[in-house]
């Protein structure tokens, strides 16, 4: 499969757009690593995905061995501390209001990517060879008749506490994250779409993991697009990435800040796939991220930052 840059992914998304011509897309973070797969080309391409609107299986079914082995071992307190201490020292100047702060962590797993595809809970699954598998709970935008939609999760809970829906809709710190966000997605869909509006405002879903559920609090933006939308698709999905929430805001020097304080290439985690078929969009942010890099597997995890947050705390959150 070939990855291209920021130039040529938004021209050959324009071209697919403007022919509605069904493709797959996957954008990185950095937004210069790329691929677009036309649906003919799915078959050859090595890629499989599953979203609530669209599949294509290029690998065979795979059993879970009797017994799952998933160790995590995250980075050291004190490399995260030092990241954090860089995050902070840019809030408290004012150069941001919000960061998400992300680490890899080492995993030794019995699963391959087949096996963690297939059998995963999750609304967007995405795998790529056996270098990348993406088991991702979280939309980035939906868009077609008429309609553009994004959902923004932030704020994150252990459903197993005692009152755990009410302790994360009432935390100040999460309250105000999840108010940062849904304000920079509402401006992102003001510079696509017309008449934009928050349509259901931080509710929760429940998120199954293999060890426990958890809580994520959600919004609903919607705007109005016209016919012509998908004849510049590339050009207008571009002009709203990174996605908000996991880079924060204001945008432009949160990214600035992120690779000076993460000190590791996210790659295309964090990035955002999809999939348009002619006439609707649908496409996730590429959290829930696994990859293999040098003969080891890792998961990639982190939590928005902001003044009020305290180092531990966030550090407990990203493992």
């Amino acid at each position: 499969m070939e990855f291209i840059d920021r130039r040529n992914t938004i021209e050959l998304m324009n071209l697919l757009g403007l022919k509605r011509q069904a493709f797959l897309f996957g954008i990185s973070f950095d937004l210069n690593n790329n691929f677009v797969i036309p649906a003919s080309e799915l078959a050859q391409s090595g890629v499989s995905f599953q979203m609530p609107a669209a599949s294509f299986i290029n690998h065979k079914s795979s059993h879970l061995p009797d017994k799952l082995i998933f160790e995590k071992f995250p980075v050291e307190q004190q490399e995260f501390s030092e990241s954090f201490s860089i995050v902070k020292k840019h809030l408290d100047f004012g150069n941001s209001y919000l960061v998400n702060l992300t680490k890899p962590t080492e995993i030794h797993t019995n699963l391959n990517f087949q096996q963690i595809f297939e059998h995963s809970k999750a609304p967007y699954k995405l795998l790529i060879d056996d270098k990348i598998v993406v088991f991702s709970p979280e939309i980035f935008i939906r868009a077609g008749k008429g309609r553009i939609n994004s959902f923004p999760m932030k704020g994150t809970i252990d459903a197993s506490i005692p009152n755990a829906a009410e302790i994360i809709l009432n935390d100040f710190k999460e309250t105000a994250e999840h108010n940062t966000i849904v304000d920079l997605i509402r401006n992102d869909l003001s510079m696509i779409s017309k008449n934009v509006i928050v349509k259901r405002f931080r509710y929760i879903d429940t998120i199954i993991t293999h060890k426990k559920n958890l809580l994520q609090v959600s919004s609903e933006i919607e705007g109005q697009i016209g016919d012509g939308f998908f004849d510049n698709l590339g050009s207008n999905i571009f002009t709203i990435l990174p996605a908000g929430s996991i880079s924060g805001a204001p945008k432009r020097k949160t990214v600035e800040i992120i690779s000076e304080a993460e000190m590791y290439d996210r790659g295309l985690y964090t990035g955002v796939f999809g999939y348009f078929d002619g006439e609707y969009l649908d496409s996730a942010v590429m959290i829930r991220f696994m990859e293999k890099k040098d003969g080891k597997v890792y998961f990639k995890s982190g939590g928005g930052i902001t003044t009020m947050s305290q180092c531990k705390s966030e550090y407990d959150e990203m493992v």
